[in-house]
């Protein structure tokens, strides 16, 4: 029979292996930062020659819940500026327009940082887009050219993929399912990342173009013309800019010299394909005064024709790209928003 202090001194000795185990798995995959205005929890990534900052919305992080990656739009939007009088506030990844007691008390929701750009930014380094732009004194104020060389689509998804496997690794998240959704360019990181990561259980595509980006501009020109907003002759001239800026983006050369042509090519690229290639469910929300997703009436269509069933649409009548509403004049009332109410709709969704 083993004596009770031999017992007491092996459990110790184990509890003591196991400390030290977290210890060094959080130092060599991650390293947790700290706390931002007292709402979420700050980790800092290393992966090969890039730094991936992002944030979970917890600060204890004991309670072990699934995990919701929403994948922010386009633009080197911080997740928080510091201003002069008002202090650190919430800007980007939709922090400020979730009900994030509703999504909180189902998942950790999880905001990856856009490449290159710090998590907390300073108001004097950011343009009237809130963008990050440490090329302020130039005039315009430029993007750098370290955000504009990653901002293509395969290196979202590849950091994601990074950001998530040390996610799983946690005790604190429940492996039983992985909810990703993604807004606008974020609908493309989303959907392939879920079309190659095999851990995603359900994914929500918002504001999403089936065809890509460019032709949105191809098709709101042609709308102008059509509403006579525009003649057809400056619709013509348009358009020819816009099939030319496409011809550079595609040309290889054109882009070693110029990056911001970079994601010009990587998220025109059509995203059907992708999206049929998803097994996870798939929630498609989009208004029905947003450009960007007009196309998207039509995709039940190629989702039948491949005899797929995993398709939910949600079409929000009335409103625009960012869900708020259109008055009968065309002008958007930033007074009346509803992102609360269509991504708590999709969190109903995914628990049912």
């Amino acid at each position: 029979m083993i004596p009770i202090r031999l017992k007491m001194q092996f459990i110790l000795q184990k509890a003591l292996f196991a400390l030290v185990l977290t210890l060094l798995t959080s130092q060599t995959f991650g390293q947790r930062k700290g706390i931002i205005n007292e709402q979420v929890t700050h980790f800092e990534l290393k992966s090969n020659n890039d730094t991936i900052d992002f944030i979970v919305f917890d600060t204890l992080l004991v309670d072990k819940k699934p995990i919701l990656l929403f994948c922010q739009g386009s633009l080197p939007i911080p997740l928080y500026v510091e201003f002069k009088t008002e202090g650190i506030l919430p800007i980007g990844g939709g922090i400020s327009m979730f009900d994030l007691e509703t999504m909180k008390k189902h998942y950790h929701l999880v905001i990856i940082s856009m490449p290159k750009t710090p998590i907390i930014v300073n108001e004097v380094d950011i343009d009237a887009s809130y963008s990050y732009t440490p090329n302020h004194l130039v005039d315009p104020p430029m993007f750098s050219d370290d955000y504009m060389k990653a901002d293509y689509l395969e290196n979202y998804v590849n950091r994601a993929v990074f950001v998530l496997d040390f996610l799983r690794k946690q005790p604190w998240v429940d492996l039983s399912k992985l909810v990703v959704a993604g807004h606008s360019q974020g609908s493309k990181i989303a959907a392939n990342l879920t079309s190659s990561y095999k851990h995603v259980t359900h994914v929500g595509l918002f504001g999403a173009n089936p065809n890509g980006r460019i032709d949105q501009l191809i098709r709101k020109t042609r709308q102008d013309a059509e509403n006579g907003v525009i003649s057809w002759e400056e619709a013509e001239k348009q358009m020819s800019e816009y099939f030319q800026l496409y011809v550079n983006a595609c040309d290889k050369n054109q882009v070693k010299d110029d990056p911001s042509l970079i994601p010009w090519e990587s998220f025109s690229k059509p995203q059907i394909e992708t999206w049929l290639k998803i097994e996870a469910p798939i929630y498609l929300a989009y208004g029905t005064k947003d450009i960007t997703s007009d196309l998207c009436d039509l995709v039940q269509l190629d989702f039948i024709r491949e005899h797929k069933t995993n398709l939910t649409v949600k079409r929000y009548p009335n409103l625009e790209h960012s869900f708020f509403e259109v008055e009968e004049n065309g002008q958007i009332n930033y007074e009346k928003m509803h992102w609360p109410e269509v991504i708590n709709e999709f969190i109903n969704w995914t628990i049912q």
